[in-house]
């Protein structure tokens, strides 16, 4: 039997064993005199009972929450590893491209189906948004009530003008904050004439036009508000500067009525350019599609002026990206060897050293990482392009040689990272099988939470067993007392009858 001891409220340690031998002779010699803690006393018989079932169910908890810890990191770094690898594995590192101008005001980006080329672009002119200011207002006079319909494009909204907003910076305001704005912003401009409601479409191009029209009250008699009426339309002409009877052709641009005073500030234009002498209409400055796999913005440095957008592999990207997956391997490697490792001189070892799972994974991944792709003279493997396997399991780049690779063989790393079997595609489909729900690493989890729960209700219940226990022992405790104060009451009262050993009793003196 374990000993254990136990510390008394009193601050004296117990043991069990000897608690209850003093228990056992505190019965024998009938001794009612016994300084024994009872409280001690019970707690040492019932630790001694459960103490053993404690300690087990403690370093059981204590192991599986180390597991667990240990399961939960190496899912984390798993995930890493996965996170580097997925542009290598579906393929689109490998094909991804830069977009480059020589000249100003183009940029670009590629997207998805962007091949290796050069565009001439000349830009003619980029778009821009309708611009408009009305007539001379009062800024605080009332305009007259009735209803304001604004268009731009197929957007409308439609606002009523009363006695709280038909003032012209009250206008202004009911625009801005309508909840169905078409795309119009509104301003007022206080010039030396008065006041003008500036509106300016918040989308560029010939589309997004700015259309005004009013519905005043039938009580009303041609009130101010008939002044913000105003229609757009769309020319390709304008006046020529050098002879005014004259016109010359331009690009298609808007133009409005100006019968009610409204002029155009700026007309709403697309952007024209052509792209490898093809040309291009956009009502916007980002311009997609025009060139398969590229999107490009114009600004107005642009215009006038023919540059080359050359479209190549992406090596600096490509590089990063695969530099990215050698770290997230490494960091997989150490973190293993951490969970793995065993120290003879602590006597320590890691949480799933031995483990059947990690072993599984840690082969699998090694030995897909070691492989070539392919066969014969056309195999490739890491080492190919400059990434070697260390004898620690980590691997090591060759910076330069990967670069070269990426420059002047780019099929070797295509063919590596090839998204139907390459490495990283292999890795990918492993690492899905472990991290899935239901897979490796979700079961073990799955298992060790099951357990700490068993665990716990066995805790649960081994506490109530030690409170019904403590209170038995008590109830006996108590009784014996009982018993023993009984029993030296009547041995005292026969002491005084008969006499002791050295005395004679009220009985014994009668006898005489």
């Amino acid at each position: 039997m374990t000993t254990v001891a136990t510390t008394s409220t009193s601050g004296t340690t117990v043991d069990p064993n000897s608690a209850v031998q003093q228990a056992a002779q505190s019965i024998i010699s009938g001794s009612t005199n016994s300084t024994m803690d009872v409280n001690s006393l019970v707690s040492a018989l019932v630790n001694a009972k459960v103490a053993g079932q404690t300690d087990a169910l403690n370093n059981k908890q204590k192991a599986d929450n180390t597991q667990l810890t240990a399961v939960g990191s190496l899912k984390s770094v798993l995930s890493l590893l996965q996170s580097s690898l997925s542009k290598l594995a579906d393929g689109t590192a490998m094909s991804s491209f830069t977009a480059t101008s020589d000249g100003k005001g183009l940029t670009a980006s590629t997207t998805t189906g962007a091949v290796a080329g050069s565009y001439a672009v000349n830009v003619t002119n980029i778009a821009s948004a309708q611009s408009l200011t009305s007539g001379v207002f009062s800024t605080t006079a009332p305009l007259g009530s009735g209803t304001m319909t604004i268009k731009v494009g197929s957007k409308q909204s439609t606002i009523t003008l009363d006695s709280s907003n038909n003032t012209l910076s009250g206008i202004a305001s009911a625009i801005n904050s309508a909840s169905d704005n078409p795309g119009v912003t509104a301003t007022i401009v206080n010039g030396t004439d008065g006041a003008h409601l500036v509106l300016r479409s918040s989308s560029t191009g010939l589309d997004n036009a700015i259309n005004i029209g009013v519905t005043p009250d039938a009580s009303s008699t041609n009130p101010p508000i008939n002044k913000l009426v105003v229609s757009s339309s769309t020319t390709t002409t304008d006046p020529d500067p050098n002879n005014p009877n004259g016109t010359i052709a331009v690009p298609e641009h808007t133009t409005i009525d100006s019968t009610n005073g409204w002029t155009q500030s700026t007309s709403g234009v697309d952007a024209h350019l052509t792209v490898a002498g093809t040309p291009i209409a956009s009502a916007s400055n980002s311009i997609k599609g025009a060139i398969t796999g590229i999107n490009m913005t114009l600004t107005s440095d642009s215009v006038g002026t023919t540059q080359h957008l050359t479209i190549g592999q992406d090596i600096s990207g490509q590089k990063t990206t695969i530099d990215s997956f050698v770290t997230a391997y490494n960091n997989f490697i150490t973190t293993a060897a951490s969970l793995t490792a065993y120290d003879s001189k602590a006597s320590s070892q890691g949480a799933l050293l031995g483990d059947s799972m990690m072993n599984a994974i840690k082969n699998t991944i090694s030995s897909t990482i070691s492989k070539g792709i392919g066969s014969g003279a056309s195999q490739v493997n890491l080492a190919s392009i400059g990434i070697t396997l260390q004898p620690d399991g980590t691997l090591k780049t060759d910076e330069g040689a990967l670069t070269d690779a990426l420059t002047n063989n780019p099929g070797t790393v295509a063919s590596l990272f090839n998204k139907s079997n390459g490495v990283a595609a292999q890795l990918n489909t492993s690492l899905t099988g472990y991290l899935a729900t239901g897979g490796l690493i979700d079961a073990r989890t799955t298992a060790l939470n099951a357990d700490l729960k068993s665990i716990s209700d066995q805790q649960t219940q081994l506490t109530s067993y030690t409170q019904e226990l403590t209170t038995q022992y008590n109830t006996q405790f108590t009784a014996l007392n009982k018993l023993m104060s009984q029993m030296q009451t009547q041995s005292n009262y026969l002491t005084q009858l008969f006499g002791g050993t050295n005395s004679a009793g009220a009985m014994a003196t009668n006898a005489k």
